[in-house]
């Protein structure tokens, strides 16, 4: 008979299903998982501070470019590279696999006809789906080249469809180019952007990591950093739009680094850093010390100029 474990979520992003997602499908493997209003065990992530009214055990999941701070969570889960044994590297690409349905093996897996085909349905160049305008490399490398070629924007910001785009993966399938630049840059922060175009055969333009080809197999994609300067980066896009035979090498190419996944990011690694979690017996709650009391002052410090902004009408971020 499986352990059962009491969890619940907070704090993670719109349209975050607390009841199907990938921590839920992973610990099920091993667990007879419950949520609950009490848990033993609290998963929160960065957009939000209710994760203070635990007096659990807390992990916190980082998507954004954050570092983990020890003093308000137990365990962290992160991009980051960290050899704190608290920290697990756990990118948030992970868990856009699960969420768009990819099965891992499958992403291994390249018949070469059904290849071939997907490129020759394209009959697009390039788009953007972007949702606000602080990466100013992002912002401007798209209006450079959209002097060459139309680029189009799909996201809220400076969208140029006229319409507001539901489904990702069904809007940019059609594309040959995908703007894949993160928010911006650090060693090992690598969302879902680039990995995304990967799921329709289409090709990322990175920007943001540097050491993205830890992760993943840089004949996939094209990156920023590679080229001395952006109207190079131009030249090979349109090299690559203009000789199909170019742009399905590419498309060939494995998605993953050596096309094995990173060992981060294997059911069966991520699951022993939980099992360490869960039956080390630790049951104590972050928030008993004064020290750890002090992040709290500090969140809710944070939290009163947050509102203090939004009634001046301003974002504050």
């Amino acid at each position: 008979m499986k352990r059962e474990i009491k969890i619940n979520f907070t704090d993670f992003w719109k349209g975050f299903d607390k009841e199907n997602n990938y921590f839920v499908h992973l610990l099920s493997q091993q667990y007879e998982v419950r949520i609950a209003d009490e848990p033993d065990f609290l998963f929160y992530s960065c957009y939000g501070y209710e994760y203070l009214k635990y007096k659990c055990i807390r992990i916190n999941f980082i998507s954004e470019n954050q570092r983990p701070d020890f003093s308000g969570c137990d365990y962290a889960l992160s991009f980051d590279i960290n050899n704190d044994p608290r920290h697990y590297r756990l990118p948030l690409y992970r868990l856009y696999i699960d969420l768009w349905g990819q099965d891992l093996n499958v992403l291994k897996n390249r018949n070469a006809e059904a290849i071939r085909e997907q490129w020759k349905a394209k009959d697009k160049f390039c788009c953007m789906l972007v949702s606000n305008g602080n990466s100013k490399k992002r912002i401007n490398f798209f209006h450079k080249l959209s002097k060459v070629k139309r680029v189009d924007s799909g996201g809220r910001y400076l969208n140029n469809i006229g319409r507001n785009v539901d489904n990702k993966l069904e809007f940019i399938k059609d594309y040959k180019f995908v703007f894949a630049f993160e928010n911006s840059s650090y060693p090992g922060y690598v969302t879902e952007k680039v990995i995304e175009p990967c799921f329709v055969g289409s090709i990322p333009i990175y920007w943001g990591n540097k050491e993205i080809a830890k992760d993943f197999n840089p004949g996939r994609f094209i990156n920023y950093h590679d080229f001395k300067d952006e109207r190079a980066l131009i030249r090979r896009i349109m090299e690559i739009d203009n000789n199909d035979e170019l742009a399905l090498e590419i498309i060939s190419q494995p998605i993953f680094k050596d096309d094995m996944l990173p060992e981060t990011i294997r059911d069966e690694n991520v699951m022993k850093f939980f099992r360490g979690i869960i039956e080390s017996g630790k049951m104590v709650p972050v928030a008993v010390s004064s020290k750890k009391r002090l992040h709290f002052f500090k969140r809710k410090s944070h939290q009163l100029r947050e509102m203090i902004f939004s009634r001046m009408g301003i974002t504050f971020r």
